[in-house]
C-alpha cells in the first residue's frame, strides 16, 4: 500500500503574493539591546527565576515603554518569570531592565516567600485516625 500523495492547492485569488520586505511594517520588532540598554559596566543584580519584583513607584515620565510596563505590572509582586512571559522578552533582557529599575530604586526584589517546614508525619497520623473515628 503507498501513501497518499499531497497535491497542491491553487494560489487563492483573493491574497495577493507575499512581497518582500512589506510583512514587518505594521510592527517592527525592536533589538534586544535596544530594549534593554544595559549599564556601562554590565553589572547585573543577582535575579532569578523565583525573584518577585514589586514596584515602588509610578513611571517616571523618561522610562521606556518596557520599564513602564514592567511597572504597571508590578503592582502586586510578579516573579521574573512571569514578567518575561508577560513581555514576550528573554530571561536575559529582563535581568537587565530589572537592574536598571533597582538602580533607580523604581522596584524592590525580593526572595520568593518560601513554605514553612512540613508538619510532623506523626502529627499529621494522629489527625486522619482521629477524623477516621469521627
Amino acid at each position: 500500500m503507498t501513501s497518499p500523495q499531497r497535491q497542491r492547492r491553487p494560489p487563492s485569488r483573493q491574497d495577493p503574493p507575499p512581497q518582500p520586505g512589506r510583512q514587518g511594517e505594521e510592527k517592527a520588532p525592536e533589538r534586544l539591546y535596544v530594549v534593554a540598554g544595559g549599564t556601562e559596566d554590565g553589572a547585573r543584580a543577582a535575579l532569578d527565576l523565583v525573584t518577585l519584583v514589586v514596584a515602588r513607584a509610578d513611571p517616571p515620565p523618561s522610562a521606556s515603554p518596557e520599564q513602564t510596563a514592567v511597572l504597571r505590572l508590578c503592582t502586586a509582586p510578579l516573579s521574573v518569570a512571569e514578567l518575561s512571559a508577560y513581555l514576550n522578552l528573554p530571561f536575559s533582557a529582563m535581568t537587565v531592565l530589572i537592574t536598571e529599575l533597582l538602580t533607580a530604586e523604581l522596584v524592590q526584589a525580593r526572595a520568593p516567600i518560601v513554605r514553612q517546614a512540613v508538619p510532623d508525619r506523626s502529627l499529621l497520623e494522629a489527625v486522619m485516625h482521629g477524623l477516621q473515628r469521627l
